[in-house]
């Protein structure tokens, strides 16, 4: 049916044709306020009545002050959300639309500009309109009176409780204007939907300033204060509707519009905003609200209306938020995928969502990710994406979990190793290492799956420390770690910023110590701020109250970590890495669009964690995928193909706000001509040939630029294709390498007799090939055949000698004889730095 249209002409609730005799109950409420009306002035004509004294007992100052929302805005003042007790957003009289007032006074207190908070005629008056419209349609209380009400929370239903609130009313009236007590009421009452005060109930249900509100909306509002809940347009529009035609019936009979201005307003149809959620739930706010609270105070920063400026930039987090939402979904989408997926537990949590307090409700299980981006200059936050869901889980995953870091994490190797003299043009070896040294799991003692990068991975000889990073080659890594030592990597992380412990074992080099991203994050943007780092990070760039003074603000100070020239050594390496190494699909796959990136994969052991951080000159941002309980992702899981696309749509979201130029050499290097294969300085006979399959042969140039410390570039030419002498070379044995503790206690296990290959079943990646033989120093014995062995484990001292036995003939590496042959691996030849 059509909605019935008011004419000006008909008064919104005709009298009715048959009255009933329970009706004259109603005026009871005439009699009620005829004897509080007597009683409040006998105790208004001496100010020593027990009301009146109490009455003087109330601050009357702290009505000014009420709880207010504290406002959050990302870097370009766009509002974010709120934290607040009571979501309210106070404003000043003339922010208030006339039509509000007139409307609240046509439906609450039509004598209010007239009485002094008392109003006799008008308590008469609600008794005969109630008594007219059979049932209550007007209260008794003034305006002022339901303002003491509220203020001082006299809820208690007594005689008492209303005599003291008319005592408080006059006290409100002799105090304040009109305009100040209607200023304080319209921004204290609650108008439903969690929204306290016009404006915050005019910006929730209708999306615009109060003072922006039309006639009709004024009314709706107005229409709401008798029953907040059961008036509501968001969950019962009909009945909210005849509470706004109403009022603006009573404002049309009060003169406050005219007949034309009804019949619009009457006309408008109601239309309310989707329900907000007042709490906008992520990790980043509540990150937000965590770091107020600590510069405030809770009770300033909940209820002090504060506005709260932070370094985030929305469209970055939302760029974040979208790519690691889509790359965990196509993981969760692979064919035989087994775990936990985020919409199966969506499901589950949206048919028994968890209540307030319970600690029963089982975390989720599935996939998570975390992203995490800073301001080079400032530290400040600009993205932070904690998981995947806060409603799920409140686990702030990129400040609060700590996740061994793999491969990503060998930067920091290499910068603490040029720190003490080394050379990115340094030649090491990438071979086996012995499983004394880093017993790390896996294919034990060669180094096979831990933190790979790749799938065709191979042990390639001898090669520069440039081409360890850039290529990923881990037992080169450990090498070099080993020439650094684990104390002068210590001082590097601690510098950076990385404040979680360090273990003590060789395999710290290839990243098994726990860090969070944020502390890795951090360390990266060492090498964009050549050696320089922020003191810290901060996601709240100031803070100012109601009047606009700061109340608080970020002062950013910088650290010295280590040289510029040890940082622009290793920042060109990780641009070597992202242009033709272990993130090279940055460039062929991804679309990276950025000028000046650099930045470096990361896998864990068993791929149960991919990480990829990287930088411009303006922005660092880490990312993250793992699970929280640690399992591996799947086989072959690696960053370059998880965590590497989510940092590439970040990165290209950061160009227009955060333009990028390539970072500039400092005067502390210079450049140098450099054989790869000798380490030293080129010559033009640094050729090599390569014997083709059909029998020709190609030359190849081994000459190549390399960055080396003003006065430490090597003098003595190279000693492979020239002749030249190694002036300022040395040759070091591995005994004479800086030790770390082994992985294993070996006083406690029996040393066994190895006659053949570590080896435990197969080598996943091949990474003892023909091939990899094939580039091996002249000086290396080749073995004549690898078995692999079952050894089984002895803990006990004393124990005899654990039988070796064949394992079979599965899974046999490279190819080569399954018969077992007694060999001795020797130690790999002399590492020349």
């Amino acid at each position: 049916m059509p909605r019935k249209q008011y004419s000006w002409e008909e008064a919104p609730n005709p009298l009715p044709k048959k009255r009933k005799i329970w009706r004259w109950f109603l005026l009871l409420p005439l009699l009620f306020g005829l004897i509080a009306a007597a009683a409040s002035g006998v105790f208004l004509l001496s100010m020593r009545a027990e009301f009146m004294e109490m009455a003087h007992q109330f601050d009357l100052n702290s009505m000014t002050t009420m709880e207010s929302a504290s406002q959050i805005y990302d870097r370009e003042g766009k509002l974010l959300g709120k934290i607040f007790i009571q979501n309210r957003n106070p404003v000043p009289y003339d922010k208030l639309p006339t039509s509000l007032v007139q409307a609240v006074v046509a439906t609450e207190d039509q004598r209010f500009w007239d009485h002094q908070g008392i109003d006799i005629r008008g308590i008469i008056r609600a008794a005969q309109a109630n008594w007219t419209a059979g049932r209550i349609r007007q209260g008794a209380s003034t305006v002022t009176q339901q303002l003491a009400r509220n203020s001082f929370d006299l809820k208690e239903r007594t005689y008492r409780r209303k005599l003291l609130e008319m005592a408080l009313a006059y006290r409100i009236e002799q105090q304040f204007s009109k305009e100040q007590i209607k200023e304080m009421y319209l921004n204290r009452v609650y108008f439903g939907g969690g929204l306290y005060g016009a404006e915050s109930a005019a910006r929730g249900y209708f999306g615009v300033p109060a003072v922006e509100m039309t006639a009709a909306q004024s009314a709706t509002l107005a229409g709401l204060l008798k029953s907040p809940n059961s008036l509501s347009p968001w969950t019962n529009p009909k009945a909210s509707q005849e509470s706004r035609d109403y009022v603006l019936g009573q404002m049309h009979q009060l003169g406050f519009l005219d007949a034309e201005q009804c019949r619009r307003a009457l006309a408008e149809p109601l239309k309310v905003m989707k329900k907000p959620d007042p709490i906008r739930q992520s990790y980043a706010l509540d990150y937000v609200r965590q770091q107020a609270i600590n510069a405030l105070g809770f009770d300033r920063a909940m209820n002090g209306g504060f506005h709260i400026y932070t370094t985030l930039d929305s469209g970055l987090q939302t760029a974040a938020e979208k790519s690691l939402a889509r790359k965990l979904r196509e993981v969760e989408a692979r064919p035989g995928y087994a775990n936990q997926t985020y919409e199966r537990f969506a499901r589950i949590f949206a048919s028994n969502p968890p209540k307030p307090g319970d600690s029963n409700t089982k975390p989720p299980s599935y996939l998570q990710g975390a992203v995490l981006a800073l301001d080079n200059k400032t530290g400040g936050v600009l993205v932070m994406v904690g998981g995947r869901d806060f409603r799920h889980s409140e686990y702030n995953r990129s400040v609060q979990g700590r996740r061994p870091v793999g491969t990503a994490f060998v930067p920091l190797v290499f910068a603490a190793a040029f720190e003490k003299g080394l050379f990115p043009g340094d030649v090491v070896q990438d071979w086996a290492l012995d499983n004394r040294l880093v017993g790390i799991g896996g294919a034990a003692g060669i180094l096979g799956e831990w933190g790979v990068e790749s799938a065709d991975n191979e042990y390639e000889g001898d090669l520069t420390i440039r081409e360890a990073l850039v290529r990923g080659k881990n037992s080169a890594t450990v090498r070099v770690g080993f020439q650094t030592g684990l104390e002068g990597l210590k001082t590097v992380a601690d510098k950076a910023g990385i404040r979680s412990p360090l273990r003590p074992y060789a395999n710290s080099y290839l990243g098994t110590s726990e860090a969070t991203l944020e502390e890795m994050t951090m360390a990266y943007s060492v090498f964009p701020g050549l050696g320089t780092r922020p003191e810290r990070t901060h996601i709240i760039d100031r803070i100012m109250d109601v009047e606009g003074s700061v109340v608080y603000e970020q002062n950013s100070k910088r650290v010295d970590v280590f040289s510029d020239a040890t940082a622009w050594q290793v920042h060109s390496m990780m641009s070597d890495s992202l242009s033709r190494g272990t993130g090279s699909k940055a460039m062929t796959d991804y679309g990276l669009g950025v000028a000046g990136a650099a930045g470096k994969t990361g896998t864990a052991y068993n791929f149960t964690d991919v990480w990829f951080l990287g930088y411009t000159d303006r922005v660092t941002c880490g990312v993250w995928i793992g699970y929280d309980k640690p399992a591996q992702i799947f086989r072959g899981a690696f960053s370059s193909d998880l965590a590497l696309p989510v940092w590439v749509d970040v990165m290209n979201a950061s160009r227009q706000d955060f333009p990028a130029s390539p970072l500039k050499a400092p005067l502390t290097v210079e450049k140098v001509e450099i054989c790869r294969v000798s380490g030293q300085l080129a010559t033009d006979k640094c050729i090599e040939k390569t014997r083709l399959p059909d029998g020709s042969e190609v030359q190849d140039s081994t000459v190549y630029t390399e960055y080396a410390r003003i006065g430490r570039a090597p003098t003595g030419t190279c000693s492979v294709h020239a002749g030249g002498i190694k002036t300022f070379a040395r040759e070091f044995s591995e005994e004479e390498w800086p030790r770390a503790m082994p992985a294993q206690d070996l006083s406690m296990i029996p040393p066994v007799n190895v006659s053949s290959s570590p080896v435990v079943g197969a080598d996943p990646y091949n990474s003892i090939s023909m091939a990899s033989l094939a580039v091996l120093p002249s000086d290396v014995p080749r073995a004549e055949a690898v078995s692999p062995i079952a050894v089984a484990e002895s803990t006990s001292p004393g124990a005899p000698v654990p039988e070796v036995r064949p394992a079979g003939a599965a899974g046999v590496s490279a190819g080569l004889s399954t018969e077992q042959v007694d060999i001795t691996i020797p130690a790999p030849p002399p590492i020349r730095f």
